[in-house]
């Protein structure tokens, strides 16, 4: 007998054998056929759950075909990879996304009124969950610009312990990304350590225990600080530059001097090792599927 939702659902299965087995997951922030297939490798040489994140600028750019074809190819490996579209914010985009198969989105509404966000997420997850599909949302505003997000340049709108209880209820997400001083982009001097409230994290961990937390804003994050995050609730982190940089680093030097079809295999190779780095050391997900 087929289990109901959100417990047939991949990504929750995902979060939830890492709540009980005591580590994180990585959800890596993937642009092209590159990342896929680097994720995918990893997690099945280490034996590690992962989730795939795409963004809304992947479905109009790339379009619905490619979102597919990361859906089956995630589906399709050995250890349970999920895939999730990150940052979600136009209606329009949101409908689009959930006629494709996604296993979560997340909702942004972060920049609304917080009774608009409520209502906008409480919508949607009625309508995503009887697909099947789960619902992340940000509540308070994680400050900071990423691939196709606005700018915000206002001061951060930390998420308040008491009302990330209320919010779950009221809208039924399945999972948290709280702003506790983490911004997307480039940190201010001092970094993460600087700026992240970790008290403020644990009261939120407390206020709603059985929600899995998300990371955003990794950028410039220790390995340390990664590891630290998990006893506060973070059960998926977000990577995108962490796991990227010496990818993007090999192809810059060597486009154009090798082949592409060596440039493609060699880079692979590198963004591969660099996601394996953070499972096997770092996540502590290596062994988990």
């Amino acid at each position: 007998m087929m289990e109901p939702f959100p417990r047939n659902n991949r990504t929750f299965q995902i979060l939830d054998g890492a709540s009980k087995g005591g580590y994180s997951v990585g959800a890596y922030n993937c642009y092209n056929d590159d990342g896929v297939i680097a994720v995918i490798r990893a997690a099945e040489r280490c034996r590690s759950p992962a989730i795939i994140q795409v963004f809304p600028w992947t479905i109009r750019f790339q379009g619905p075909h490619f979102v597919r074809y990361v859906i089956e190819a995630a589906h399709s490996a050995s250890v349970p990879i999920a895939v999730h579209l990150d940052h979600c914010i136009e209606p329009d985009d949101v409908k689009t996304a959930l006629n494709l198969p996604f296993d979560s989105v997340m909702i942004d509404a972060s920049t609304l009124e917080p009774q608009e966000n409520i209502r906008k997420c409480k919508e949607i997850v009625q309508i995503a969950n009887a697909k099947g599909v789960a619902i992340e949302a940000e509540m308070g505003r994680i400050e900071g610009g990423e691939d196709g997000l606005p700018n915000v340049d206002m001061e951060t709108i930390l998420t308040q312990p008491s009302l990330a209880k209320a919010f779950v209820q009221e809208t039924g997400v399945q999972f948290l990304a709280p702003a506790f001083g983490n911004i997307h982009g480039k940190y201010r001097p001092g970094g993460p350590e600087a700026s992240w409230r970790l008290d403020l994290l644990m009261d939120v961990h407390h206020a709603i225990p059985h929600i899995p937390l998300v990371l955003h804003g990794t950028h410039g994050v220790s390995d340390e600080l990664f590891r630290k995050a998990r006893k506060y609730g973070i059960l998926k982190i977000n990577l995108n530059r962490t796991v990227r940089d010496e990818y993007t680093d090999f192809v810059a030097k060597n486009a154009g001097k090798l082949e592409l079809t060596t440039l493609k295999m060699q880079g692979v190779d590198i963004y591969a090792k660099s996601i394996e780095r953070v499972m096997r050391h770092v996540l502590g997900s290596a062994g988990k599927a």
